[in-house]
């Protein structure tokens, strides 16, 4: 493989730690406090299932997330806090791919109107199995130092 400036490993190192900086973005804006203490992420995410197209997304809503909304947004938060820190020191960086694929999936299910969305988390979903295919912890990455995942 031919590159300019880094090799193909480390091409794929700078994609992996990008997600990584869009994920812990995607942590950092978030208003914690309305998160946590008014139940504000919970609470848009129960309107857009409520009336959501497909029938089945307000209603594994209701049955999973309803029943919590304290304990979700705290794993939502958090969970994208936790990718962002992985994707970046490349720290068990196929769960983190594999995890951030899964949650970018249920993001883009619930937001199906909403095209802004849509191509944020198609693009995010693209380089996380970009990332996971080409084993993107094979350069500059805690995986890498530590032989995990070879």
């Amino acid at each position: 493989m031919r590159t300019i400036w880094l090799d193909g490993a480390e091409w794929l190192a700078v994609l992996r730690i990008g997600l990584g900086l869009w994920w812990l973005e995607s942590w950092r804006h978030k208003d914690k406090k309305g998160w946590f203490q008014r139940g504000t992420g919970i609470a848009w995410a129960a309107d857009v299932a409520g009336k959501h197209r497909w029938a089945a997304v307000g209603s594994g809503f209701e049955r999973i997330v309803a029943p919590r909304p304290k304990t979700m947004a705290y794993v939502v938060v958090y969970a994208e806090l936790a990718l962002g820190l992985g994707l970046v020191t490349g720290f068990l960086t196929p769960v983190a791919l594999v995890a951030g694929l899964l949650l970018n999936l249920l993001y883009l299910v619930l937001m199906i109107h909403d095209w802004a969305e849509q191509g944020q988390n198609a693009m995010m979903a693209l380089i996380s199995l970009v990332a996971l295919f080409a084993m993107s912890w094979q350069a500059w990455s805690l995986d890498h130092a530590t032989g995990l995942f070879l």
